[in-house]
């Protein structure tokens, strides 16, 4: 089991000692380092500043978003930012939801799955550099021969090449299909509400990812990134503390018919509490709903305890394909504390 940690997006504010918080990770053995993105701060930019101060950790995305940029302009920061950082990039992508999309990018969101493979298939062929990058899709026309073209487009090669041609791309996904479009194109998995417990449930689609023709990896060398680590010594506070965050986003991530998040809480098994749960936070009766945030939604989201409590659910998150956890929250001591219990640091 590896460790990672990180920032995802800023709120409201850069975050304070990153850079030392970081460099701390790095001496401790912590594989790899995280921003993300929503609808302020950018997931590339914190990644080129802090690589600059560290020198082995892994950095990634978790995650950009696909709508945010054409996917050449998404292959030019992630073969720029490889360069830069002597091939610690890993580019971890995301859909958002048509919210975000088409309220805050001004792109369409339909056939989210269709856009996922062209948008990745795009970035393999650049960062091959085997030829002029064309692609026929109806999604990301390349050259561009739609309204307003003028039919001079023409297909280019990056001028750039690229440190690794196999650069990692990491997807995250929640629905049974987008997972299963991971397994099979993408060279890691970054679940979002998905652990150990319901594991029965959502391991299924990517052995259906897997065993498609042409599948990129298989279980023995694919990447799954989730699960948080929580350090502490009163578990029942830090439970509790979480759970307001889950009602948000069964609640208000999303429309009413069309939010990801809750469908995912009743793929694996809460369908009941996610519908209550977000009839209320619509509501405005956002206390209510975090009160139907049940124990074993939370605990679905990681491992949660003291270094003892820690130690013993390893095995469980292990033994459900998990290749890394996401030290979560806390300080540089929380920091040691995870890496001493899984790292032997």
């Amino acid at each position: 089991m590896k460790l990672a940690t990180g920032f995802g997006y800023w709120a409201g504010l850069p975050p304070e000692h990153a850079v030392e918080h970081l460099q701390e990770a790095e001496r401790l053995g912590y594989d790899i380092a995280f921003t993300a993105e929503t609808w302020g701060s950018d997931a590339f930019t914190p990644l080129a500043w802090w690589g600059a101060h560290t020198e082995r950790i892994r950095l990634g995305t978790s995650i950009v978003q696909m709508a945010a940029r054409t996917p050449a302009a998404c292959a030019m920061s992630a073969l720029t930012l490889d360069h830069l950082c002597d091939g610690r990039f890993s580019l971890g992508l995301g859909l958002s939801g048509p919210q975000v999309v088409e309220g805050w990018y001004g792109q369409p969101f339909a056939r989210p799955l269709e856009r996922t493979r062209e948008y990745v298939g795009i970035i393999r062929d650049i960062l091959a550099r085997d030829e002029p990058v064309t692609n026929d899709g109806p999604h990301f026309p390349l050259p561009y021969d739609g309204p307003g073209a003028l039919g001079l487009g023409k297909p280019l090669k990056s001028m750039v090449h690229p440190l690794r041609h196999d650069l990692p791309i990491l997807l995250g996904s929640e629905g049974p299909k987008n997972v299963a479009l991971t397994a099979e194109i993408a060279d890691g998995w970054l679940p979002l509400y998905m652990g150990a417990h319901t594991a029965h449930v959502w391991r299924r689609w990517l052995e259906e990812g897997w065993a498609r023709p042409g599948a990129r990896r298989g279980p023995d060398d694919f990447e799954i990134i989730g699960g948080s680590i929580v350090v502490t010594d009163d578990r029942r506070a830090a439970m509790d503390a979480m759970k307001p965050n889950i009602a948000f986003y069964i609640g208000g991530m999303g429309a009413k018919d069309v939010n990801f998040h809750k469908d995912a809480f009743s793929r694996l098994g809460w369908e009941s509490e996610a519908e209550e749960i977000q009839t209320l936070f619509l509501d405005g009766r956002r206390a209510d709903a975090t009160a139907l945030v049940t124990d074993e939604m939370v605990l679905d989201q990681g491992i949660i305890g003291n270094a003892a409590e820690i130690r013993a659910e390893l095995p469980r998150w292990a033994e459900a394909g998990f290749t890394t956890m996401r030290v979560r929250g806390g300080g540089i001591d929380d920091l040691r504390i995870a890496a001493e219990v899984v790292l032997g640091a």
